[in-house]
């Protein structure tokens, strides 16, 4: 039983979040998958940004699609979605002994269309038909721009991950989005069993935001307060899920949105390496990991059981502790999703970049 295992006993399943064709030719997912629990992957423009970018595992590929002529955009989505493809098949047996819970890869539309929701949802959908696996899922930006993307993809029998979540207020219209998702699936007869999807709510770049805030203010009561705010955030977060899917049932069959944590490697090393790991553990819950976090929570063996269920009242009084000291929260999580766009789009651009220059 390792510390992996403990976290599946309490609630939280285990998804790797990185993808790359070395993994894949190497064997290596398998690997992880056999020896660290793993039962998911994640991606992001940044992952594939950093798999394209170095190395030769895609120069063979890159080769044939400048034969025929690709430009940078299509070469790119090519090589992601045959990665994707081959990492569902990598994963089809733990997606079907889940019943489509776990076995889950993502892959995201493109971050520079985030504000427009019908390009959004045309490309959810082509992207969708392209990997062709029913356990991959669709990651689409909890952006006001593409919440009506997410009802949409959902409404087609879609399953989605919706990334870039930071605050409650958001992630409220999220779990709407999806509601509405779901029940116009079951209007358009769709078989609704089949439809997953996961709320990803980040937490690292919380923290390394608010910090800053606090060491700017400097103040005894200031400094205290230093890397509480990230899973403070995710745990109001958690109750919000539990008491929203409390008060709005479901249609039957429907499977409820589980709430992911991602950004959870630390950016400040003075915390444990598995901090979002350990207060994060709970019923129905998703943990995304870079390799180094799973192998930290390994090492550390730190995982204590249920760190989620009853933890709202003292996330809360975090939360006024900190607009007491002078942070100004909505400010926060409205610098953190436009950051966390703009971050996703300047990978996807130097990707891009440097594509066509291969290509060329």
């Amino acid at each position: 039983m390792t510390a992996i295992d403990e976290l599946f006993q309490a609630g939280t399943s285990t998804w790797l979040d990185d993808l790359s064709r070395d993994r894949l030719t190497s064997g290596n997912l398998k690997e992880v998958i056999e020896t660290k629990s793993v039962v998911g992957v994640t991606t992001n423009p940044a992952i594939f940004a950093a798999a394209m970018n170095k190395g030769t595992a895609y120069d063979a590929q890159i080769a044939e699609l400048k034969a025929a002529g690709a430009d940078a955009d299509t070469a790119v989505y090519a090589m992601s979605i045959d990665d994707v493809r081959s990492a569902c098949d990598v994963f089809a047996d733990i997606y079907a002994s889940s019943g489509g819970k776990d076995g889950r890869v993502s892959i995201e539309v493109d971050p520079r269309i985030s504000a427009d929701a019908e390009a959004t949802l045309q490309q959810a959908k082509e992207l969708w038909a392209q990997v062709d696996r029913p356990n991959v899922m669709i990651k689409i930006p909890a952006t006001l721009g593409s919440l009506p993307a997410i009802t949409g993809a959902l409404a087609a029998g879609i399953s989605v991950n919706v990334t870039l979540i930071f605050s409650v207020e958001r992630y409220l219209e999220v779990m709407q989005a999806f509601v509405a998702g779901i029940q116009q699936a079951v209007e358009n007869g769709l078989d609704i069993s089949k439809i997953h999807s996961v709320a990803s709510f980040f937490v690292s770049r919380v923290d390394s935001e608010i910090d800053a805030r606090l060491e700017k203010i400097g103040t005894p009561e200031a400094l205290e307060l230093r890397g509480k705010a990230g899973v403070a955030n995710a745990r109001l977060a958690y109750a919000a899920y539990e008491e929203f899917f409390a008060a709005n049932e479901l249609p039957a069959g429907a499977n409820i949105q589980r709430p992911l944590w991602a950004s959870t490697g630390v950016k400040n090393p003075a915390y444990p390496a598995d901090l979002y790991v350990v207060e994060l553990a709970g019923p129905n819950t998703v943990n995304t990991m870079p390799e180094s976090t799973i192998d930290a929570t390994l090492e550390n063996n730190a995982v204590k059981g249920d760190t989620l269920s009853g933890t709202k009242a003292g996330a809360a009084e975090i939360f006024a502790q900190l607009s007491a000291v002078g942070i100004d929260l909505a400010d926060v999580f409205a610098v953190l999703e436009t950051e966390g766009v703009e971050k996703f789009v300047d990978s996807w651009t130097d990707l891009l970049q440097n594509m066509a220059a291969k290509l060329a």
